[in-house]
């Protein structure tokens, strides 16, 4: 074998060492990995769902400093100087959710429970229309998901007044007014009341007469 062959042959050998040893590295980095993981899935399995929720949720707009629409639009001035709304099937639904459930409410509480309903639609765990989500359980005494749709008594608008400001909110909500007030909440209940579920659920906003709640997040697991 003449030198030159001899360097080569060294050099090729040298270059399998090599090589061998960055695929073992890479074997092993990753089998650390994978152990890491697996632990990391374990830990997150124990921790309840309801802390899981706060601990992967942003906190309010206003608590981070991110600037939000003014609460101008939470005034009652500012509604008034609406003109006077009117809509479709699924905002009469929604305008009716709100004369019964929040018209006795403050301007910002109004709002709040409005959220709460468009927050519904948008989760793929309730119904994906204004009407649905409201009407949902309805048949069911107190079995429903907004009490007035099942509580026995007729409903009846009474109040003028109180109908055209709802209206008012109920096409404001439709027509995209950022949802600012309840951080993402898909539930509430009035402060008389103490339902399991609060247990469960992290409080998001108290506003009025409600807390306002958000439906944990489920972890997946493999």
């Amino acid at each position: 074998m003449t030198i030159s062959k001899a360097f080569r042959a060294a050099i090729t050998a040298a270059c399998f060492c090599f090589c061998g040893s960055v695929v073992a590295a890479d074997e092993l980095l990753a089998s650390r990995l994978g152990a890491l993981l697996g632990q990391e899935r374990q830990a997150l399995a124990v921790v309840p769902d309801s802390r899981m929720s706060v601990l992967t949720s942003l906190p309010p707009a206003d608590e981070r400093g991110v600037e939000t629409q003014s609460g101008v639009i939470y005034d009652r001035a500012y509604l008034a100087s609406q003109p006077a709304a009117t809509g479709g099937r699924q905002w009469e639904c929604l305008a009716q959710a709100l004369y019964f459930e929040a018209r006795g409410e403050s301007i910002r509480g109004m709002f709040a429970v409005g959220e709460v309903i468009l927050n519904r639609v948008d989760s793929r765990a309730y119904p994906d229309t204004l009407c649905r989500v409201i009407n949902q359980g309805t048949g069911r005494r107190h079995a429903c998901q907004f009490s007035y749709t099942c509580d026995g008594r007729p409903e009846t608008i009474a109040e003028p007044r109180a109908w055209e400001r709802v209206g008012k909110v109920a096409r404001l909500l439709m027509d995209g007014t950022p949802r600012a007030l309840t951080g993402g909440a898909t539930h509430y209940h009035t402060k008389a009341v103490n339902p399991n579920w609060a247990q469960l659920f992290p409080r998001t906003a108290s506003i009025g007469s409600h807390y306002f709640y958000r439906q944990p997040l489920r972890i997946a697991s493999k």
